[in-house]
């Protein structure tokens, strides 16, 4: 009833009629003719190995059957893994105590630090950030599950990622490598208007990533794009409220649902971890959540519940049998002033209204609640600094801040690989509660996240096939969707007749600068100069001269104004260090700021004011600006055409008048900008989001409020506003969405 066969990475028995089960070291099970993983080595078949039996009962068993330190071995989520790790990268490793380069090791091989958190702490979810291609992550993936296997319980191994298709530059919270199919970000999702599209790209998001070995996605982000400066608004899906419920439901059921069993799950799903609850969205003057001087997201046009639709409505009710986004994670944010029951202002995993009143008990979401990574240490001195996250609880000890949070609800802690404070929390809560109802909270967690593994199909078989890998990963297949897709998502904002191109142009092309500024992690970076095309995905459309007086048209590439809104140098000199977040080029006087914030306070500041009244910034990519208008001037009578990468909505009205045609796109390949100036494809994206007039409706507007920015409108007469888009013939009509308000209706 099953066939034996011994691959080069596993031996693997095909069940008939059942599972394939996969195990290094052929230790397995025959019973009533069919093989079983021998996981607790012993010997008889335990419920949690026999794969007949519902996953909850599963799950059940072997949570009830672990020591605590093996339940808060799956508590925990390892820190980015880089496969291999390089020296100079910014999560340090060892290989038998030497760097990588000196060790002689494969590029799979295990770094003694994986080795120490797989046996020692017990971590069980690991998130992965590069992997160097497909070989390296299949057989790296085996030597993981080979060394997990061994250990008690042969727990396998659950790993994550955060989001790696995006066709657009890649940002250091994003995943890379292993040449997957390229898609647009976010926001191009949300411009094609369509939910077949994102259910599409679920669908083969979990194919690349299961022959990747991952399980688990770190999204989608449902985040509402209510605040246009937000540096994360890229990744959202619009600023719609209903049209995120309805594209965040679409992006779930694809990654989640696969034609095995009845309930949709099967060794085709990848676990979906929606992000973030309640919305991180409405952060105050666009300052993000990752750093302290972020940390609030407030409400002043009371619309907290626009952002909970796309959890509610949106991955909470699913139409594919799943049922429900299989895990949540909640924002950094200190959601100012929702707290209706305590009052407590402190971030989100540690608000027990938040969780445990509205998530847990409310809405009834009874999957896996995750941290956002890195909220339980203690917190950096300066308040300009990547890694200071346990907001409104930094008088707690790290146990202390896990036991709150698991008083609360949260199963998991992202970031965190060491056990001693989970374990330390679990003492506390032991003397608290007694060792009874502690344990049982405890195993409720385990449930959860073991739950997801039996789903998922981890406990038969967590091994993969290098030749099957090779043949999904990247196929031509699904490179023509992602490709098709990124066509569809460039929105075309103007065309004064020039598009498309009536013969091969003479292009000219300036490159860009970027002043020295703030990255990611809070270093500084040196002024860029770029060449922003590459001769082989250019020579095949247009010849690109030096000379503009040569050129038959100018393409400008630019991006969205790159700005900062937290000045260490403004606090030492005397101010308070809140600097404006701009959408322009130019340099920006805060005229129409707040006179006060709406929220703020921190230990390391003197006033709990974060107002940036009457105060200016500059933009470290000015320059963009400048090559537009000296493209006009060059170019004279002849066309320019402004390329533009939105990050964040801009106001175009510096720029606007100076350009015959602009496309906005969100993470697409050079390639796609091409075949829609040369006219191979023409544009069919619409705006998810608004573009907004100036500055003073950006700043007068409400951080949580949807679709309330006044849009821009063009010399020909077109308004930028939600849903705009110009096709060869003129503007875009279509209907939207069924069941999607349009915008004027929304507004009312």
């Amino acid at each position: 009833m099953y066939t034996r066969k011994e691959t080069p990475y596993y031996i693997s028995y095909q069940n008939d009629g059942g599972p394939k089960i996969g195990t290094a070291d052929d230790n397995v099970i025959m019973q009533d003719g069919y093989v079983f993983r021998n996981t607790a080595g012993e010997n008889s078949l335990l419920p949690y190995e026999d794969w007949r039996l519902p996953a909850m009962e599963r799950a059940k068993d072997l949570a009830a059957r672990l020591p605590i330190e093996s339940i808060v071995g799956l508590m925990m989520y390892s820190p980015h893994q880089m496969v291999p790790a390089l020296s100079g990268e910014a999560f340090v490793s060892s290989y038998d105590g030497k760097p990588f380069e000196q060790s002689g090791k494969e590029a799979w091989a295990l770094t003694d630090q994986q080795k120490s958190f797989l046996e020692k702490d017990r971590v069980r979810h690991v998130l992965v950030l590069k992997l160097a291609d497909v070989e390296t992550a299949v057989k790296w993936n085996n030597e993981m599950q080979k060394f997990a296997e061994r250990q008690p319980y042969g727990i396998p191994i659950n790993f994550s990622s955060d989001p790696r298709h995006g066709a657009g530059t890649g940002t250091e919270y994003k995943g890379g490598g292993c040449d997957v199919s390229r898609w647009p970000d976010g926001l191009g999702l949300g411009a094609a208007f369509s939910e077949e599209l994102v259910r599409r790209f679920g669908e083969v998001v979990a194919k690349e990533y299961r022959a990747l070995g991952i399980t688990t996605a770190l999204f989608p982000q449902v985040d509402l794009g209510t605040e246009p400066r937000w540096m994360r608004v890229e990744d959202t899906l619009s600023v719609h409220p209903e049209m995120v419920t309805l594209l965040g439901r679409a992006y779930c059921d694809g990654l989640q649902t696969t034609g095995g069993s009845g309930d949709g799950w099967g060794n085709d799903s990848v676990c979906a971890m929606a992000k973030h609850w309640p919305g991180g969205g409405p952060c105050e003057g666009g300052r993000d959540a990752h750093y302290p001087f972020g940390q609030y997201a407030v409400y002043p046009g009371g619309k907290l519940k626009d952002h909970l639709r796309p959890f509610t409505e949106g991955v909470f009710q699913l139409n594919g049998p799943t049922g429900c986004t299989a895990a949540v994670m909640p924002y950094y944010t200190v959601s100012w002033g929702i707290d209706e029951k305590d009052g407590k202002n402190v971030g989100n995993s540690y608000s027990h209204y938040i969780i445990h009143d509205l998530l847990r008990e409310k809405y009834g979401f009874d999957g896996v609640v995750c941290t956002d990574w890195g909220i339980t240490q203690d917190p950096e001195k300066k308040i300009d600094s990547f890694g200071s996250r346990c907001y409104g609880t930094e008088k707690l000890s790290e146990a202390e801040r896990h036991l709150l949070a698991l008083e609360n609800g949260v199963d998991q802690f992202g970031g965190n690989f060491d056990s001693r404070p989970i374990l330390e929390a679990y003492r506390i809560g032991c003397e608290k509660y007694g060792e009874a109802k502690m344990r049982e909270r405890m195993e409720q967690s385990a449930v959860r996240l073991l739950l997801n593994m039996f789903r998922c199909g981890l406990f038969e078989n967590p091994y993969l096939d290098l030749e099957e890998s090779l043949q999904i990963v990247g196929n031509e297949a699904y490179r023509k969707e992602g490709y098709e897709a990124q066509l569809k998502s460039v929105v075309m904002l103007k065309n004064n007749g020039v598009l498309p191109a009536d013969r091969r142009w003479k292009v000219y092309i300036p490159n860009r600068h970027i002043d020295a500024r703030k990255s990611f992690f809070r270093t500084m970076m040196p002024e860029q100069e770029i060449d922003p095309v590459r001769e082989r995905a250019l020579s095949a459309y247009f010849d690109r001269t030096a000379d503009a007086a040569e050129a038959d048209a100018a393409i400008v590439f630019i991006e969205s104004p790159l700005s900062d809104g937290y000045s260490a140098e403004d606090a030492e000199n005397g101010g308070n260090g809140y600097l404006p977040v701009m959408l322009q080029y130019r340099p920006y006087l805060a005229e129409y700021a707040r006179k006060k914030s709406i929220a703020g306070g921190d230990f390391r500041e003197k006033s709990a004011d974060r107002s940036y009244y009457r105060k200016e910034n500059r933009a470290a990519n000015e320059s963009d600006l400048d090559l537009v208008l000296d493209a006009r001037k060059k170019m004279g009578n002849k066309p320019v055409i402004v390329c533009i990468r939105m990050h964040n909505p801009v106001v175009p009205a510096e720029f606007e008048p100076y350009a015959d045609a602009i496309l906005v796109e969100f993470g697409v390949e050079r390639q796609v900008l091409f075949d829609l100036i040369t006219g191979k494809a023409e544009p069919e994206g619409r705006l998810p989001i608004q573009i907004p007039e100036n500055m003073k409706t950006v700043e007068e507007h409400c951080e949580d409020t949807a679709l309330d920015l006044i849009s821009y409108r063009d010399r020909a007469g077109n308004v930028y506003d939600f849903g705009f888009g110009l096709n060869w013939n003129g503007v875009i009509r279509k209907e939207y969405p069924d069941n999607m308000h349009a915008a004027e209706e929304h507004r009312s």
